[in-house]
């Protein structure tokens, strides 16, 4: 079968490529803007790709095409395809009828920690010798890529019943689906992690997210397992709204029932029901990675995963690229790369650098509020909040559509602003000390400031 993916080099789109070329498919795509590192793994993997959404690609006539959520009406192909009755549909349609059907489907949903957690999940299942697939928005070290199959039949297909991780993301499906796209996946095995704002150019308000996280929780069958987070006020609210399953909840306090740590982030005993059942020592940072790690723990023992035995994987964890990510050091001074762009995360982000570093290092904070909520300065109020822990902090202001320098002024003459790139970089190299932890912050590329920074600091 040939398919024709409009939209391939985001994330989501490019690992349902991936995974089409593993079953045999062939594949071609297009997008706005072909370009590394994904346009190099693609083609890697014997992909064409085509730079722009021109209408004669439905010359290729390929089978069926798939449409990402990047694509609108009045995208020149798409109205091309509808003109023409061609065939398409959604990636995460898709994903649900050719691979996860039949499949033990463990997904992971939340506001943060979702790649993280799915990472997680993934490698424990893996360690324990159930040979997963996933799909997972990052790149995990442990597995070098973002998608593969996992086991599969004579024929090459899925195998029933074996497990798939992926990645549940409460953003829209496709302009003619609108909603989430985790609905499509119909898990038996559901974390959800945590729940706040975001979104908000698809989102009026909370109360919507919830409603489509209680769609998720609708889909999971009376014998799957629900993982919580018993920290959440709002998960609590969306379960009161009806629960068919079996609910695992971890985070939670004492004795009562559920899963829970005990110890320092990097190295922390794992309770169930107050009852000591593994051990996590590992490098990671931040009671966020800490949850994320019971959250996973929980999921994969509906798989049939020994809590202590996931417990001992974990040891292994490797992490996921752009999490804490150390890009070089240059005169004692240290940079990091991460993914962290909603408040919450850059919050939890910087306390687990701090708890790394100790009091007396100073955190230079470098940021850019690039997702669609944060351009629209729907959160804007909470950076101060988010930023307590920097000892300075850094703002790329440009293509923002509020003030940048006035949502600091409570940060005083630790905030400084910049609309360009190498602006930004003149101010951090200015202000910069040996010892200091540069931490940059951004869902995207941030214009290569991480590679720029180790230069002019050179």
């Amino acid at each position: 079968m040939h398919i024709h993916i409009l939209g391939i080099c985001g994330t989501f789109m490019g690992g349902v490529a991936a995974l089409a070329r593993e079953a045999g498919h062939k594949v071609t795509g297009c997008d706005a803007g072909v370009y590394p590192p994904m346009s190099d793994q693609l083609r890697a993997l014997g992909i064409d790709l085509i730079e722009g959404y021109g209408p004669e690609q439905i010359e290729l006539k390929p089978d069926l095409f798939v449409v990402g959520n990047v694509v609108s009406r009045g995208n020149p192909l798409m109205e091309a395809i509808l003109d023409a009755g061609l065939p398409y549909t959604s990636g995460p349609q898709w994903l649900s009828e050719n691979v996860l059907r039949g499949r033990h489907v463990l997904a992971v949903a939340g506001t943060h920690g979702k790649t993280t957690t799915t990472s997680m999940l993934a490698w424990i299942l893996e360690d324990a010798g159930h040979q997963p697939g996933f799909l997972v928005g990052g790149v995990p070290e442990n597995f070098g890529v973002s998608a593969r199959l996992g086991r599969v039949d004579a024929e090459s297909r899925p195998a029933t019943g074996h497990p798939f991780v992926i990645e549940a993301d409460e953003y829209d499906t496709a302009f003619f689906d609108k909603r989430s796209k985790f609905v499509h996946y119909r898990p038996r095995t559901a974390v959800l992690n945590n729940l706040e704002f975001d979104h908000a150019d698809i989102f009026p308000d909370l109360a919507a997210i919830e409603t489509q996280f209680h769609h998720l929780v609708r889909t999971v069958p009376r014998g799957g397992r629900l993982v919580v987070n018993a920290r959440e006020e709002n998960l609590q609210r969306v379960l009161e709204r009806g629960c068919w399953s079996d609910v695992a909840r971890f985070g939670v306090r004492g004795d009562t029932p559920g899963f829970r740590a005990r110890g320092e982030p990097h190295a922390f005993d794992v309770m169930k029901a107050g009852v000591l059942i593994g051990r996590v020592e590992w490098p990671l940072l931040g009671e966020h990675n800490q949850m994320n790690a019971l959250a996973a723990i929980a999921a994969a023992e509906d798989a049939g995963v020994a809590p202590q035995a996931a417990c001992e994987a974990l040891c292994r964890f490797a992490n996921v690229k752009r999490r804490l990510e150390l890009r070089g050091e240059v005169r004692g001074i240290t940079v990091y790369d991460d993914f962290a762009h909603h408040p919450t995360a850059i919050r939890t982000t910087l306390d687990g650098l701090r708890r790394k570093v100790g009091p007396d290092q100073r955190i230079l904070a470098v940021f850019e509020p690039r997702s669609n909520t944060m351009k629209l300065g729907t959160m804007k109020a909470l950076l101060p909040w988010s930023l307590e822990e920097a000892d300075l902090a850094f703002c790329h202001s440009g293509g923002l559509g509020w003030d940048a320098h006035e949502a600091l002024l409570p940060m005083g003459d630790k905030a400084f602003v910049a609309d360009t790139i190498d602006a930004l970089v003149n101010k951090v190299v200015k202000a910069a000390q040996p010892g200091d932890q540069i931490l940059c912050m951004s869902n995207g590329g941030f214009g290569g400031i991480h590679d720029k920074l180790l230069k002019a600091l050179g």
